[in-house]
């Protein structure tokens, strides 16, 4: 299929050309959390089409966003990866998620959520925190588990499931995270009031 475009001249417009798509960046925000299963991805993309998601990733795959490999046996499933341009959009995404944190307000009954959803705001407000001096937390929510690497080679990133090693973990309930996530509580905050458990592994 041919690539769309707006025909423009502009550095947003190309952009759009290549990520505008419907679920193409949240795609990209599940890959960022490192490889995926066609099936993994269409697990946690409630509401995408199996369809859809097909024809989305062909067009990621021809604008260099991602690549298809088979694992080694004895999985020799085929996985999807971002490259090095597909990593790059990560603070877009960030940028995008602060945007779009004044409409988390209730969730309502149709809301799908995963844990891990909340990794893309928080590795900034965790970065900022910590500085230099942690490398991976683990964080532990009512609705699932996944840990952050702060400091990776390739920058920093997410990944489902806690840490094989962290520096430490943290647990705390789906509304502190959103709280934290949003600006409305400082992980500061949430320790010293209690919301926000900090255990050493």
């Amino acid at each position: 299929m041919p690539r769309r475009s707006y025909d423009q001249y502009c550095a947003l417009a190309r952009a759009l050309d290549t990520v505008g798509d419907r679920w193409t960046l949240l795609i990209v925000r599940e890959l960022l959390g490192g490889v995926r299963r066609y099936t993994d991805l269409h697990a946690d993309l409630p509401g995408v089409s199996t369809d859809m998601l097909a024809s989305r990733l062909k067009d990621m795959e021809r604008d260099a966003l991602v690549t298809r490999r088979r694992l080694a046996p004895p999985g020799a499933a085929f996985v999807y990866e971002l490259t090095a341009r597909g990593r790059a959009l990560l603070p877009a995404l960030t940028a995008l998620a602060d945007w779009g944190a004044p409409a988390l307000d209730e969730k309502r009954p149709t809301d799908a959520v995963r844990a891990h959803w909340f990794a893309l705001p928080l590795i900034t407000r965790l970065g900022d925190h910590f500085a230099r001096d942690v490398d991976v937390v683990d964080i532990a929510l009512d609705g699932g588990e996944f840990h952050v690497l702060l400091t990776d080679a390739d920058g920093p990133r997410y990944a489902d499931g806690p840490a094989e090693r962290p520096d430490l973990r943290l647990r705390m309930d789906t509304a502190t995270c959103t709280d934290l996530a949003h600006d409305r509580l400082s992980l500061a905050q949430g320790i010293e009031s209690g919301r926000i458990v900090v255990t050493l592994p």
